[in-house]
């Protein structure tokens, strides 16, 4: 499922562009999840008190308050790179203004479905071949999508109430789910996840630095490294480093 914000002061556009969309969704068998939002401001707002982040951003550029390219800076300036934008105008001249604010695509009012369908669908595609990179994990009552890159730790939780409970150590907050730690151990091995302790998996990309016997994190915590895992942890990050640095 690929959440879409659509943002634009005149509802009968949102409106639109919703129902395209969603007539979209019954053709391709793609889902999608809607939020709509009537100014800049507010959608800027959704990102400044850490609700759950879009896939797609569909937005107009003339808008009363902050106009589209404001808003999609602002969103940039919160260091949101991975939200694909889509803007919709009745005025070309705006288009190379917002190659400033990484836009995957810039079309003409008014929008011709098709056009905007086929945009959409290669977005899709974009998202699918990084499907690698995003987890869905239960939480209480709803469905998270994690970036790996915003996880910083997964640890196995003791709990009285909760079986096999797991937290969930983002650069946002900390989510409750349940799993088996050594599930996700192999799942992540291969995208700079290490467990270093049978109940802690660490993101190598979050490591400040290893002292002895611990490893301190980007959000300042400090995690034991198992007994028998010192070497073992030390060689792998080794390798990351030496990786990274090509």
């Amino acid at each position: 499922m690929y959440r879409v914000a659509l943002c634009d002061d005149e509802e009968k556009q949102r409106e639109l562009v919703k129902n395209i969309l969603i007539a979209l969704s019954i053709k391709s068998n793609i889902e999608f999840e809607f939020e709509l939002f009537d100014s800049g401001e507010q959608l800027v707002s959704h990102y400044e008190n850490n609700q759950k982040p879009f896939h797609i951003i569909i937005l107009d550029i003339e808008m009363s308050g902050i106009n589209g390219i404001q808003t999609a800076q602002l969103i940039r300036n919160l260091k949101k790179l991975d939200e694909q934008i889509i803007f919709l105008t009745n005025y070309p001249e705006y288009m190379v203004e917002s190659f400033d604010v990484m836009t995957f695509q810039y079309l003409i009012k008014p929008i011709a479905p098709h056009i905007l369908e086929e945009k959409v669908i290669k977005l899709c595609q974009y998202f699918q071949a990084l499907d690698k990179k995003w987890m869905i994990i239960k939480s209480a009552y709803e469905e998270v999508v994690l970036r790996y890159d915003d996880i910083i730790a997964i640890e196995a939780a003791k709990s009285l109430t909760i079986k096999s409970k797991l937290n969930f150590i983002t650069t946002g907050q900390t989510y409750e789910s349940r799993g088996i730690i050594s599930d996700y151990a192999l799942a992540l091995k291969d995208f700079n996840f290490l467990q270093i302790h049978r109940s802690i998996i660490i993101n190598l990309i979050h490591v400040k630095k290893f002292a002895s016997g611990v490893v301190l994190m980007s959000n300042d915590a400090e995690l034991p490294i198992g007994r028998t895992k010192v070497k073992e942890v030390k060689d792998f990050y080794t390798k990351f480093m030496i990786m990274k640095d090509h």
